[in-house]
């Protein structure tokens, strides 16, 4: 038959009704494979294929958030589609009256942020691109107070990539609160309980209770995920198929990697994507700081062009990390800089120790100069972003994976770059440490240092990752300029 029928199974799946030429058809047409699989050693080893298969063949299953892509794709091929009762349920919640609910608290909410909490409200279900300072943890917020008020859910859970998120949105959440000296949230970390009966909202690291049976997750009415694009896939997706009867189901991000098939899971998981607002209108309509980017190209002598052309990525890296005189000039930015600056390395003891160590001691007592990675716990990276806010010269030099992402530093004036990367989502997620506004702030400038190792023809890794970067600048709009500078020379950067 020419036709596809579309049942809602429960609030995790689908089941499709359709012959098996359509059914494989479906299989291919859901069917992606995982950008850099073939690195992995699942691949390598031939475990696995490196696909991703989205829609199962023998189930006839496939993700309820997909229901708009099922129906491009009956559209595309002239198939019939019948949609039974259940799929696409919508509530209705008139615009007004959630203006009114949002509005009793001590601050009106941007336009933008009430049109998201009822986009959500009305789909139940939405994976919400929401950049920095658009203020992501009021939505979850008043979306979490607008369910549980109603008494439409009886206990929330909201899910973070990492121990700071947890105490951050704790803390977000207090301040929105009418009476913040309710404790109504129940903070789940490492070594900590996973259940407190007293408690309506759990906040947690996605890491702390993926591998929960299914009967714990039967008490959350609401789900929310925060930064949702940094789960790792399986572990995001045991917990949501562990929620089958949970109706409300939001993702939140501020940036998806570009790749079609981290969209389409975390849309299948949580709901069709909805854009709340462009970072390029925030700084246009003064809610963020004035930013701009320089970007400062280290060109190398030609005889140590020659030496690396040749060599492999990591080698590449080693090099570039270990290399005194790109240490020396990235201290002296550093320190150079006016304002709080933030310093952000991917290796901790092969590069961020150094750098720690050469501006440590230049800095001298009168500056604090903070050394944050993987091994600092929640409460100290909590305590160096208090300082900061309180300071007018402070560095921290962190790791990519600790304060690229989430962590709110509104005091910010200065990013830098100091490991090259290609990942957008962690370009984006750092560039998004600076745009936020502060008493005595109005612009963020990022120092985006690329390395120029090429030779004749042959150009080097890590000015390919810059290029993908400057890619990625264009395509936001932001406004940056080149700067080439000889290493040697130590040019000062104004």
């Amino acid at each position: 038959m020419d036709r596809i029928e579309v049942y809602k199974k429960n609030e995790v799946f689908l089941k499709l009704d359709c012959d098996r030429g359509t059914a494989r058809e479906l299989s291919d047409y859901f069917t992606f494979e995982v950008p850099g699989a073939k690195f992995m050693p699942a691949v390598r080893n031939k475990f696995w294929d490196g696909k991703i298969r989205l829609f199962n063949v023998n189930t006839m299953q496939i993700y309820v958030g997909l229901i708009q892509h099922i129906q491009r794709f009956a559209e595309e091929r002239g198939y019939e589609l019948n949609i039974h009762d259940g799929v696409c349920d919508t509530e209705d919640v008139p615009l007004n009256e959630l203006e009114q609910f949002l509005k009793e608290k001590e601050f009106a909410p941007r336009d933008y942020q009430t049109r998201a909490v009822a986009h959500a409200i009305r789909n139940s279900r939405a994976l919400i691109l929401s950049p920095t300072a658009s203020g992501k943890s009021f939505i979850i917020y008043s979306l979490i107070k607008y369910y549980l008020q109603n008494r439409l859910a009886k206990k929330a859970l909201v899910i973070v990539p990492t121990t700071s998120l947890v105490a951050q949105m704790n803390s977000d959440f207090a301040s929105y609160a009418s009476k913040p000296q309710i404790d109504y949230t129940h903070l789940i970390m490492s070594g900590q309980a996973k259940d407190d009966p007293e408690k309506t909202v759990y906040i947690s690291t996605w890491q702390s209770i993926y591998k929960m049976p299914r009967t714990y997750f039967e008490q959350f009415d609401l789900v929310i995920g925060d930064e949702a694009h940094l789960f790792k896939a399986n572990s995001l997706t045991s917990i949501m198929e562990k929620l089958p009867q949970c109706k409300y189901r939001f993702g939140f991000t501020g940036t998806l990697d570009g790749t079609q098939t981290n969209k389409l899971v975390l849309e299948g998981l949580f709901g069709p994507v909805m854009r709340v607002v462009q970072t390029k209108e925030l700084i246009s309509d003064g809610t963020l700081a004035d930013f701009r980017i320089k970007c400062l190209v280290l060109k190398y002598p030609p005889e140590v062009c020659k030496e690396m052309h040749k060599a492999k990525y990591q080698d590449e890296m080693d090099f570039l990390v270990s290399n005194e005189k790109r240490n020396a000039f990235i201290k002296n930015l550093t320190l150079s800089r006016d304002g709080n600056t933030l310093l952000l390395f991917q290796m901790v003891e092969k590069h961020g120790k150094i750098l720690y160590d050469l501006i440590k001691e230049e800095a001298g007592t009168d500056r604090h100069v903070f050394f944050v990675h993987g091994g600092v716990d929640a409460d100290q990276r909590e305590e160096v972003r208090r300082i900061t806010e309180g300071e007018r010269s402070a560095i921290i030099i962190a790791s990519y994976g600790t304060f690229s992402t989430g962590v709110n530093i509104r005091n910010l004036h200065n990013v830098i770059f100091g490991s090259p990367s290609k990942s957008r989502i962690r370009n984006l997620q750092s560039i998004g440490r600076g745009l936020r506004k502060g008493d005595a702030k109005e612009r963020a400038t990022l120092y985006d240092i690329a390395d120029d190792l090429c030779h004749k023809s042959s150009c080097n890794h890590t000015l390919k990752h810059f290029a993908v970067r400057i890619k990625m600048y264009n395509e936001e709009e932001f406004e940056y300029k080149l700067y080439n500078i000889k290493l040697n020379y130590g040019n000062r950067i104004n």
